[in-house]
């Protein structure tokens, strides 16, 4: 028989079903190794959530070059006619493992690169913006969307009593309360990496870029009615909608765009490129193509493989660096530090998170480690016993020029730095009149279950600095809101 169980250490065992005891009925015995390796084993199935992007799925694919961008970026994998192996998460962001999929909520748009340099990963949302644009207030913005600490119910009055005082939040609230807070699905929603980054050519030279993943599936949302219809049905909806269209073969893809800012124009840009709630308009910097990704392959194991999956805005290549962008910088530190703390120290070691390009680094020991040296490589560098090098011609570091002394700054050094502007043009002009009027149920519909009137105030006039008569039909139906529960509590205390 070759198909019998086995211990974790491969021996066989005598029984699936029934433990070692004295006796039919007597006290089961501590020395069944297979018992207690068992049990052992369930109680440590599950590894801490993720704090944010908790609930999520996910898949693998290959990105398939299709112009020339080299003008542009060094980077190997963003190379003519190359193909490189992918994975991708989509998740929600607020919302915890078991909640809902289609929860009003950005959604996480992650994507790593298995390149030839190394892993290099996007991670971004369906939004091209976020909330904040420094890393300092993140854990503030997520305490104030989770749960409160003694009822541990999600509150109304706290999400927007940051809202509000965050100012900065304006565009990001205004795509979340729009349709776009509802995809109807993961494929058929688009992707952006929303960070600017640097891409560093083989000359040298500099650019800023924005990346932008159109999904050919076109983008679709639902109504808030139908979304927690299908909650109540189907919490696991998008996950299973994935998966499912995977293995039926109709493999879900998206075209990945850039925009390319010229390095200098930075310094003079009428807002700050970097900020990471802020849009650069297209008739500014153009949309151009640089290649096809395609998700056709659905995960093996789902917690191997997406549960344990770190991707990380840390993970860079040659000929792609970080910017000025505060978020990003911050970033960089925690996404790391946060999987270390999840998966372990060594977390890079697992095969969902090893790199196909080639490990050469004097790191040892840790929690988990299974790879290692030679015993002839030396553990310290610099060494004269043969050990790896650093090359910074091979690294490619970008680099940019900082504006003097230290500070802490909402860095407004541009003319058209506005927290409202860019929230006012998308409700104005991209929304046609009936996006208008479901936004504006929306946005009533959030605030009315505010129950702090200093905190409802702020609320109108949060959204009448995004447009002045948005603010007053939002006043309006507001007063009417509570018009008509006054009425309603008038009659039932006559009827009584």
């Amino acid at each position: 028989m070759s198909n019998f169980t086995t211990t974790q250490t491969g021996t066989p065992v005598a029984s699936d079903a029934h433990s070692l005891s004295h006796g039919a009925d007597g006290a089961v015995v501590l020395h069944d190794r297979y018992l207690v390796e068992k049990l052992a084993q369930f109680n440590r199935e599950r590894i801490p959530e993720r704090i944010v992007h908790a609930k999520g799925g996910g898949a693998f694919g290959e990105f398939t070059v299709t112009e020339d961008v080299s003008m542009y970026t060094r980077a190997a994998v963003f190379q003519p006619g190359t193909t490189t192996e992918t994975i991708q998460r989509f998740s929600s962001v607020a919302g915890e493992m078991g909640s809902p999929d289609t929860w009003r909520d950005v959604r996480g748009f992650a994507l790593r690169f298995y390149t030839s340099e190394g892993n290099y990963d996007i991670v971004g949302n369906n939004t091209p913006v976020f909330f904040i644009r420094d890393g300092i207030k993140f854990p503030d913005f997520i305490h104030s969307q989770k749960r409160l600490p003694g009822s541990g119910l999600r509150d109304a009055d706290m999400q927007w009593d940051f809202w509000t005082q965050s100012p900065e939040s304006a565009h990001q609230v205004t795509y979340l309360m729009g349709d776009r807070g509802i995809p109807r699905s993961w494929r058929e929603m688009p992707g952006f990496g929303s960070h600017t980054y640097q891409w560093i050519n083989a000359a040298g030279e500099r650019f800023w870029v924005k990346y932008h993943f159109t999904s050919n599936q076109g983008n679709h949302e639902i109504t808030g009615a139908e979304a927690e219809r299908i909650a109540g049905a189907d919490a696991d909806y998008y996950r299973r909608d994935l998966y499912e269209n995977i293995a039926e073969g109709n493999f879900p893809s998206w075209d990945l765009h850039v925009q390319v800012m010229p390095y200098e124009d930075a310094k003079n840009y009428r807002f700050n490129p970097f900020d990471l709630t802020k849009v650069w308009p297209h008739a500014d910097y153009p949309l151009i193509k640089v290649g096809t990704h395609t998700l056709n392959r659905n995960p093996e194991n789902f917690f191997a493989q997406i549960e344990q999956v770190a991707l990380s805005p840390a993970n860079l290549v040659p000929g792609i660096a970080a910017s000025p962008d505060k978020m990003l910088m911050a970033r960089i530190f925690s996404y790391p530090d946060a999987q270390r703390y999840r998966v372990g120290t060594n977390y890079n070691q697992l095969p969902v998170n090893a790199p196909k390009a080639p490990v050469n680094n004097y790191s040892q020991d840790g929690y988990g480690r299974f790879a290692f040296n030679s015993p002839e490589t030396p553990v310290y560098a610099p060494n004269t016993m043969g050990g790896p090098v650093a090359d910074p011609g091979l690294a490619g570091e970008g680099t940019w020029e900082n504006d003097g002394a230290l500070v802490r700054s909402a860095a407004t050094l541009h003319s058209e730095d506005s927290d409202f502007g860019q929230a006012g043009t998308l409700y104005r002009e991209v929304f046609d009149d009936a996006a208008k009027e479901r936004f504006l149920e929306t946005i009533t519909g959030a605030v009315s279950g505010v129950q702090r009137p200093h905190i409802r105030e702020a609320a109108i006039q949060y959204w009448t600095n995004v447009d002045a008569g948005l603010g007053a039909k939002l006043r309006a139906n507001l007063a009417a809101g509570e018009t008509t529960a006054n009425e309603k509590a008038e009659f039932v205390g006559v009827a009584e």
